[in-house]
């Protein structure tokens, strides 16, 4: 008797281990924490200016930081059509 009650035990615990095995949240969706708002380069150089939206074309320090970094930084569209930057394309 007393070596089924320790069979028993074992074949519990086996059971036990085999129900804790893997990731018990795989397949769930990860918790969405608060969206933070990041400043893009181009809005960091803009406020490091004190320029303001109609003040864009004109500025020509920022037309130069725009040349250097055209093909690496976010630069709205706009802007880089109407300076006349063409961009080349990593994709």
């Amino acid at each position: 008797m007393f070596i089924t009650q320790t069979r028993a035990r074992k074949a519990r615990k086996f059971l036990n281990m085999a129900k804790r095995r893997g990731n018990p949240n795989w397949g769930k969706p990860e918790p969405i924490g608060p969206v933070v708002p990041t400043i893009t380069s181009f809005e960091q150089v803009v406020k490091e200016y004190k320029l303001t939206p109609d003040q864009y074309i004109r500025s020509t320090r920022l037309r130069e930081w725009a040349r250097r970094n055209k093909n690496s930084k976010y630069i709205p569209e706009a802007l880089l059509e109407a300076w006349g930057f063409e961009i080349e394309s990593t994709l």
